[in-house]
């Protein structure tokens, strides 16, 4: 690493700490030729391998803008998408591997979305799996009725008459 004050390429680690939830390692260090102190962040790259081939690093941004559609108009903010994002990406880590495919993180997307809000998980998953028909949605409510353990709670009118 160059020092971003007279360009020596030679530095010592001062410091480590881990940061963004064990995603990344911050590091202090001190320039070897002018001794000024920087801070480095590093963090090890994970790409995402589209269905097309293409690879693409790995972007909270995209998952919290593919989830935001899914979420409109309901109470979701931009600190849960952002949570939500850091959930998938440490999901997404936890395989080991430095390339996933994109089907993978949409997979990840799901289970939090889940708990973050049942409406909005149910507009994400209805396009993520192409849902066809109204039972295609009953299967996705059962699921989370079970998930959740709860009976439906009369607050809505069923769809279907029994």
């Amino acid at each position: 690493m160059n020092c971003p004050y007279c360009r020596n390429p030679d530095s010592r680690v001062v410091d480590s700490r881990v940061a963004d939830d064990g995603v990344s390692i911050r590091r202090r260090r001190q320039c070897t030729a002018c001794s000024r102190r920087f801070t480095t962040i590093e963090t090890a790259s994970l790409s995402v391998l589209k269905q097309s081939g293409a690879v693409e690093p790995f972007s909270r941004n995209k998952v919290i803008n593919g989830v935001r559609k899914a979420c409109q108009g309901r109470p979701v903010t931009d600190h849960d998408l952002a949570i939500l994002a850091q959930e998938v990406e440490e999901a997404v880590r936890t395989s080991g591997a430095a390339e996933i495919p994109a089907h993978q993180v949409g997979l990840a997307i799901l289970d939090p979305l889940s708990r973050l809000d049942e409406v909005a998980y149910l507009r994400f998953a209805s396009v993520y799996h192409n849902f066809q028909s109204l039972q295609d949605f009953e299967a996705a409510m059962e699921k989370l009725r079970e998930q959740r353990g709860k009976a439906p709670q009369g607050t809505q009118r069923p769809l279907t008459a029994d």
